[in-house]
């Protein structure tokens, strides 16, 4: 299956997740009832049998122990090793924020003829596999009405992830919402309508405690998976309109150091943009996922720092290091 119809599918999925959890009781949070179901079961600290008496304190920090913090320190330590290795792959691959991002981006192009509203140009209207992709301003309708509709989406399905999903569903259907859950829905589409219109790369970038974290977990780890740019090629980037640049979702300078491409989410649409523009190129397109990058980043660091225009040095050998050999002589003198 192509890269890109395998992240629909797996991002598709996981959207349909994020929705049904709740009424599934897969994972949530009850205020009403005071713990957490998991799996369909009641999921509680394990603590009553204290407070009734009928427990000591070392039972209690064992139940602690073993309900709270491994869970929760064991997950997030799987989670940061797996953002460590691999990047920002769950942003990319799986949340449902970045679904609606790429979606909004599609929508406000054909709207406007820009993925954001604050990019200064606009994108080439032809994209890298040759498809045309005009620009109607009646896309903004529809570009408004999706973000609405996702914002109403995303705040009453994290109203079920802390209320009795049944209850919020049910008021939702015969028009009985409380005044607090009236409140909730409505300041929380209006909030992520505006999110999702506005600002939502500036979120995923700096908002996204999720995000950030694995991009930190990332940018410690020299030998993890990259976009690398084989920069000595660069001269084949020429007759390109920067299409990687454009095929970006997060509005990022792919060809550029890693440590410039932090928020990298691993969606790999610039490599498929390159290869598309670089297919009839023998040596095939510049840009690559690689696992072990540690090797193409030191090189790409090395030429960034050279002058515009100047080619990398070429090795020198020890030998000629050393300049011609007075006649008569093999070998250096020892010591030289």
């Amino acid at each position: 299956m192509p890269r890109q119809r395998l992240r629909l599918l797996l991002r598709t999925l996981f959207f349909a997740l994020f929705v049904v959890a709740p009424p599934l009781d897969l994972l949530r949070y009850d205020l009403s009832a005071g713990h957490a179901w998991i799996f369909g079961l009641p999921w509680t600290l394990g603590i009553d049998g204290l407070a009734a008496g009928e427990a000591n304190s070392a039972q209690a920090a064992g139940n602690l122990l073993l309900r709270v913090f491994l869970p929760l320190f064991g997950g997030a330590a799987l989670f940061i090793i797996i953002a460590w290795r691999f990047g920002r792959l769950y942003c990319g691959w799986l949340c449902p924020h970045f679904s609606v991002v790429e979606l909004i981006n599609g929508l406000m192009r054909r709207a406007s003829g820009k993925l954001s509203l604050w990019d200064k140009a606009a994108v080439p209207q032809q994209g890298p596999d040759g498809k045309h992709i005009g620009v109607d301003g009646r896309w903004w309708a529809v570009t408004i009405l999706a973000a609405l509709a996702l914002g109403f989406v995303w705040a009453v399905v994290l109203l079920t992830y802390l209320l009795p999903p049944r209850e919020i569903y049910a008021n939702l259907w015969h028009g009985a919402l409380t005044r607090n859950q009236a409140l909730f829905i409505g300041i929380g589409t209006a909030v992520f309508a505006l999110e999702f219109l506005l600002a939502r790369h500036l979120f995923c970038r700096f908002g996204c405690a999720v995000g950030l974290f694995q991009s930190l977990a990332w940018m410690g780890n020299d030998r993890a998976l990259v976009v690398d740019f084989d920069a000595g090629r660069a001269r084949a980037c020429a007759d390109c309109s920067a299409a990687c640049e454009h095929a970006c979702p997060m509005r990022l300078k792919p060809r550029d150091l890693k440590r410039r491409m932090f928020t990298c989410t691993q969606c790999t649409q610039c490599v498929e943009a390159c290869t598309q523009v670089q297919r009839d190129e023998p040596e095939g397109a510049l840009l690559r996922w690689v696992v072990d990058g540690a090797n193409a980043e030191k090189q790409q660091r090395r030429r960034a720092a050279l002058p515009a225009g100047v080619p990398p040095p070429v090795p020198i050998s020890p030998a000629a290091r050393e300049g011609p050999l007075p006649q008569g002589r093999t070998t250096p003198p020892k010591g030289e």
